[in-house]
């Protein structure tokens, strides 16, 4: 359980270079770079095919399997851009990175979870880091005209929560099937894309570069990754971890230069590890409580 923890928290350190990569990448329209970006997400996946065993017979995929990655990708994105066009962003950043507590909350009603008093505490920590670096010192006033964006954005957080919780009921699902999901994803935005944008393309190949590099790590591995944190990891440790995405994603745009350094990242470093440490506590412990019995074994 452990290591996929481990590797589902890998999904939120490659989501912290998002930031950054999407600065880099010129003017693109939001759908037209979804699109692009997913279609070599759905590259990596069907590279990585080329490492994995294909399994002695193709295993029968559930369809609501399908509803549920390809509403969970798309979906999560398609609400997001919305969000961001119908309200400021650092309010509607805010209201869509609820998911994480959204996780830990919604985990004590999975089968065989238990929700602990430290998972909602180290939750709500991050809670309040991520409050301090996307609202800039505390600055936030929620206006009624952005109504329909603030919606927007809470739906986007259900709809990320959802899919991850709603992924684990599926553990025996492999997670080449996340191929396919970023493959929709990819048309979908595309359709979205000619109804709704002008085509910008990029134009210098440092912004294809970071184009490229969106679509490897933060739109591409990063789903695989988080594919076998969810299903195989401890869910609740996991959402509440997944708080240092902002802040890991700052201290890169801080390190290139985007960013300046203040108490605010100090703080919000102080909260997010300590969320996530507290969060971490029983998984830490039984760690620790099973290294003399597997010295002695």
């Amino acid at each position: 359980m452990a290591r996929a923890t481990l590797i589902g928290f890998s999904a939120v350190a490659m989501w912290a270079l998002l930031a950054l990569f999407t600065d880099a990448s010129g003017t693109m329209p939001p759908f037209q770079l979804s699109a692009v970006t997913f279609a070599i997400g759905t590259c990596v996946g069907l590279a990585a095919r080329l490492f994995v065993p294909a399994a002695a017979a193709p295993q029968k995929i559930p369809p609501q399997v399908w509803a549920i990655g390809i509403l969970g990708l798309f979906g999560y994105h398609f609400f997001y851009f919305t969000a961001l066009r119908n309200a400021p962003p650092v309010e509607a950043s805010l209201i869509a990175y609820l998911w994480p507590l959204l996780i830990v909350l919604g985990s004590a009603l999975m089968p065989g979870e238990r929700l602990a008093w430290n998972h909602v505490a180290g939750a709500l920590l991050g809670l309040a880091g991520t409050f301090l670096i996307v609202t800039k010192g505390g600055a936030l006033a929620f206006d009624a005209r952005y109504g329909f964006g603030y919606a927007m954005a809470a739906v986007c957080a259900l709809v990320w929560s959802s899919y991850s919780l709603l992924s684990r009921r599926f553990p025996s699902v492999p997670t080449t099937i996340v191929t396919w999901f970023c493959l929709a994803t990819s048309v979908l935005s595309l359709a979205c894309h000619l109804m709704l944008e002008e085509t910008v393309w990029p134009g210098s190949a440092g912004q294809w570069l970071a184009v490229l590099g969106l679509g490897l790590m933060p739109v591409g591995a990063a789903f695989y990754a988080w594919d076998i944190g969810v299903k195989r990891g401890n869910i609740q440790v996991l959402g509440a971890a997944s708080y240092a995405a902002p802040l890991l994603s700052t201290l890169v745009l801080m390190a290139f230069g985007f960013a300046e350094p203040s108490w605010r990242i100090l703080a919000a470093c102080v909260l997010i590890t300590g969320g996530a440490v507290l969060a971490a506590k029983s998984l830490l412990f039984a760690r620790r409580r099973s290294v003399p019995g597997e010295a002695g074994a």
